[in-house]
């Protein structure tokens, strides 16, 4: 969405990008680490340089 984080993961794991998103929401509201891991991802892609 901002980061480009969806996108780059539903690439990974072979999900589309929505699936991706419906499970930070809901990562974010059942567990609260949906924000988190999405900086850690956010992270992670930008050093990997993808």
């Amino acid at each position: 969405m901002i980061l480009g984080v969806s996108g780059w993961v539903g690439d990974k794991m072979g999900f589309t990008e929505q699936q991706v998103r419906i499970g930070f929401v809901i990562g974010f509201f059942v567990f609260g680490v949906g924000v988190g891991l999405y900086l850690i991802l956010w992270l992670v892609k930008v050093i990997s340089g993808e």
